[in-house]
C-alpha cells in the first residue's frame, strides 16, 4: 500500500511537466507545418513534368520541397500507357495509388508480363537502390511522400528525358 501511494504521488508530481512537454512537442509540430492547408482533387495545382520523367507525366507538390532535405508529399498524373523505364532511387520509395491502374515491375529490364497491378488504395513501398519501373493502366495519379531530396537515376542513361536533345 505504501508502494501504491508513493506511486500515485509520483505520478501526481511529473504528470504536468509530461504534460507540458506534450503541449511543446505538439506546438513544435504545428510550427513545423505552418498553416493547414488541403488539398482536393478540384483545387490541386498540376504543372507539366517533372524533367526527369518522361513527357507526358504531370506533378502537384502538396507539402515540403521534394528536391530539399526533409519531408514531402507529391502526386503524379500520366495519361493511359504511360511508361517509367527501369530507374532507383537513393532512398525508400512510398507510393499510393490515388486513382487508375499503376502497374508495378522489379528488375533492369522493362517487362509488362512481370508487373504486380497496384489499384487505387493500393499503397507499396521498396527499398533505395531497388531497380524497378512501371506503366500505367488508364489515367493514373499516384502520391509518393518521403524525405527529400528526392532523385531519379535511369538504369539506361539513354532512357533518362534530361539526357535527351531539345
Amino acid at each position: 500500500m505504501k508502494r501504491l501511494v508513493l506511486l500515485i504521488g509520483l505520478l501526481a508530481a511529473v504528470s504536468p511537466f509530461a504534460m507540458a512537454q506534450e503541449v511543446k512537442d505538439e506546438k513544435k509540430a504545428h510550427d513545423m507545418a505552418g498553416e493547414m492547408k488541403l488539398y482536393s482533387p478540384t483545387t490541386t495545382t498540376w504543372k507539366d513534368g517533372p524533367g526527369s520523367l518522361p513527357a507526358g507525366a504531370k506533378f502537384a507538390v502538396l507539402e515540403g520541397d521534394p528536391t530539399k532535405e526533409g519531408p514531402f508529399v507529391m502526386r503524379i498524373s500520366v495519361p493511359d500507357g504511360f511508361i517509367i523505364p527501369p530507374h532507383f532511387h537513393p532512398k525508400v520509395e512510398r507510393v499510393t495509388v490515388i486513382s487508375g491502374i499503376f502497374n508495378l515491375g522489379m528488375g533492369e529490364k522493362f517487362d509488362k508480363t512481370t508487373t504486380h497491378k497496384m489499384m487505387a488504395g493500393t499503397f507499396g513501398f521498396w527499398p533505395a537502390g531497388m531497380k524497378h519501373f512501371a506503366w500505367a493502366n488508364g489515367a493514373t495519379v499516384v502520391q509518393l511522400h518521403g524525405i527529400g531530396p528526392w532523385s531519379i537515376t535511369y538504369v539506361n542513361p539513354s532512357d533518362d528525358p534530361r539526357n535527351k536533345k531539345k
